[in-house]
């Protein structure tokens, strides 16, 4: 529209009815004239039916014997009448209405063999529906568009949908998941009738209908999601206030949220919306598609993929798109975190090396690199670089094995809140694949130079990561420029670090390394002398093998049950750190960090006592309390194991042991400063509580 041009009150509308007269509309018709604009109450149904792709659809349910015979048809019926009673509609118009609605919602169950529970919130996804006033056949095709393309696969508790949406959360709005995340408030809890009904659940009719305008104009089933997130954005400083509150109330306050919208909120819950969804990668939806829609592709069983997956994840061709593209959108800033030897055999040009082993190796020259990646990004993002940006992607090898220490790189930055956090999926090799597929070879191709190597060898797209890569440094068009300078010189000075601790560790031996024990029937003369795991000391207990050792771990461990899953924080009693620690029976106490097997590491407290080993994980938003996150009987420890690269990652099993083995029944992980002298003192006291035991 021209700078100064008028638009005649009810022009537009008049220009939509006469479009939607004219019959063969489509909906990016309707939106060009709409620009937005709330939409006239009597062209609502036809704008909503265009949007559904409903217009001239037949009718489903004239095949249909009309039997209202479903086993929970009272259910049913009951449901639809409390429906009847909300509506503002003539006495003698109820029965048709009421039959109406019964008709459809029963033929839906059947149709689509779906038993019907009141907690599937139906009735209120028909509620805006029947507010048009269209017909049965009209009414049930709306119905049945909106379930097949807007309502969620698995929209129930603990469903797909809600770990998705954590996700989103965690990526633009760390601080506001984290303390979510504290008060075991997943998103399930507060939001399950936001998604399930499109917010016609909470909102009044005149809100729901404004939401439903825009939302079906944006023929996007994914919009719902930034909505929901604007929605807790808005409430982000009532939410941080309200520390004291029972987790209860503040469910019931998210919850009910939505209801606060009037009318006028709209424009602005949208063009916000609007906002995040331009700053969230495309691969949110393309990786998660099978959420919506009738289609049966992609429905293995996703959900722990989602629920487990420490932050969102991003395809290798968005990741090498995105920065290609000129003007605003996403832009990754990608940190390659493998070890410094794959990273010189090849790497992404435009990723920033941070080598994760460097986290357990060496704290602060970790720190100090952490530094200098905040500063090359800021630095590239100022200067136009093509490996700019302000979204954070870390790279892995796409092994599982091997990626480990980069989700603790990853968990370390979304502890501190940092926001546009996510991981490169499949990592490196995904990437080489990629390449691979769309044919990426040689100079003359546009897409050469995004591999390479330090050394500035170069090598097929194809070949292994230990191979040689291709370009050099510099690939003439001056990619990598500050971002690869930086990365360079931290690389050679990480490798230099680390050559010098693996030294350190490989020649110096500690309790830790390579000593075992068979405990049932111990030689404490064996006690005065540091033992090789090849040494046979004592003597079995009837055949029984050994209970306890120390020793290094193994590259691939069995043993892996995670002893998280045997807490809920809703039941770990709350202590007092500073009491505990001086409690007079606790005979040690180590600092220390719970690490998960996803990477995440938890400020926690290890206490030693005559029997017992206690964790206190230190609760953040509660200075100087902690709950008991674990409690062990210390002759339940069978084997305490060391990574022979990563000393002061200390990993304790505790179970069972007979006649057949030793059943494992818990593994704890602890990242432990001066870990030898720990896990001495810990040594000891097993010792000592199996002697008392034999005696």
């Amino acid at each position: 529209m021209a700078e100064g041009e008028e638009v005649l009150p009810g022009s537009w509308e008049k220009d939509l009815e006469e479009a939607l007269e004219e019959g063969g509309c489509d909906l990016e018709t309707v939106r060009n004239i709409i620009q937005g604009r709330p939409l006239p109450a009597d062209l609502r149904a036809k704008v909503w039916k265009i949007a559904l792709n409903v217009v001239r659809k037949g009718d489903s349910l004239a095949s249909w014997d009309g039997c209202l015979d479903l086993p929970e048809q009272s259910i049913i019926h009951k449901d639809c009448q409390e429906l009847i009673d909300q509506l503002t509609v003539p006495e003698e118009e109820k029965s048709v209405l009421l039959l109406d609605i019964e008709s459809v919602t029963t033929f839906y169950c059947k149709s689509r063999n779906v038993k019907y529970s009141s907690c599937l919130g139906w009735i209120h996804l028909l509620k805006p529906l029947v507010h048009l006033r269209i017909p049965r056949n009209d009414l049930y095709n709306c119905f049945y568009a909106i379930m097949n393309k807007y309502i969620p696969r698995d929209c129930f508790q603990k469903g797909r949908p809600f770990h998705l949406f954590r996700l989103l959360l965690q990526y633009h709005e760390p601080e506001l998941c984290s303390f979510l995340d504290t008060k075991k408030m997943t998103p399930d809890s507060y939001a399950l009738n936001w998604l399930g009904s499109l917010f016609s659940y909470y909102c009044s009719a005149e809100v729901t209908q404004a939401i439903w305008d825009g939302y079906l104009q944006q023929a996007d089933p994914f919009f719902i999601y930034f909505l929901m997130l604007i929605i807790l954005v808005n409430a982000k400083d009532v939410i941080l206030a309200q520390e004291s509150d029972s987790r209860e109330e503040m469910i019931r306050f998210l919850e009910t949220s939505p209801a606060s919208l009037d009318i006028e909120d709209i424009e602005d819950l949208f063009s916000l919306a609007q906002y995040y969804y331009s700053k969230t990668p495309t691969s949110f939806r393309k990786n998660n598609n099978s959420l919506f829609g009738s289609s049966l592709l992609g429905l293995k069983d996703d959900d722990t993929d989602l629920s487990q997956a420490l932050c969102l994840a991003i395809s290798v061709s968005e990741i090498l798109q995105a920065n290609q593209q000129q003007g605003e959108g996403v832009r990754f800033f990608v940190v390659d975190c493998r070890p410094a030897e794959q990273y010189n055999a090849g790497h992404l040009s435009t990723a920033f090396h941070l080598d994760s082993d460097l986290m357990l190796q060496n704290p602060s020259e970790f720190a100090q690199s952490v530094k200098s990646l905040l500063e090359a990004q800021k630095q590239s993002i100022q200067s136009g670089s093509i490996a700019s940006g302000e979204h954070l992607c870390f790279m892995g090898s796409g092994r599982e094995e091997e990626d480990m220490y980069m989700n603790m790189v990853l968990a370390h930055f979304l502890q501190k809140n940092k926001e546009y956090v996510s991981i490169a999926k499949g990592g490196f090799m995904a990437l080489q694949q990629h390449l691979a597929d769309i044919n990426v070879e040689g100079p003359e191709n546009g897409y050469g130079h995004w591999i390479a190597s330090t050394s500035g060898s170069r090598s097929s797209i194809n070949s292994s990561v230990d191979g040689d890569s291709p370009n050099g440094s510099s690939d003439g068009k001056g990619v990598k420029s500050l971002v690869n300078k930086m990365t360079v010189a931290l690389k050679t000075k990480s490798v230099n670090v680390k050559e010098k601790v693996i030294s350190f560790i490989e020649n110096t031996s500690t309790p830790v390394d390579r000593i075992s024990f068979n405990l049932s029937w111990p030689d404490r003369a064996s006690m005065e002398r540091h033992v090789s795991s090849s040494d046979r000391l004592g003597k079995p207990y009837r055949g029984v093998k050994p209970v306890f050792s120390i020793g290094d771990e193994e590259e691939y461990d069995t043993d892996e049950i995670d002893s998280s899953s045997m807490s809920d924080d809703d039941r770990k009693e709350v202590v007092n750190i500073h009491t505990w620690i001086n409690k007079p029976d606790v005979k040690h106490h180590f600092p220390c960090n719970e690490v998960k097997e996803n990477g995440h590491m938890f400020p926690s407290h290890l206490l030693v006592t005559a029997t017992h080993m206690y964790c206190l994980r230190e609760i953040p938003s509660r200075r100087g309390l902690a709950y008991i996150q674990s409690r062990q009987a210390l002759n339940s420890v069978v084997k305490i194991t060391s990574k022979k690269k990563h000393p002061e990652l200390i990993t304790f099993k505790y179970g069972n042991s007979s006649t057949s083995g030793i059943e494992i029944l818990a593994v704890e992980r602890y990242l432990i400063p001066n870990a030898g002298d720990a896990t001495k003192a810990i040594k000891q006291q097993i010792m000592k509580v199996l002697d008392a035991l034999e005696n």
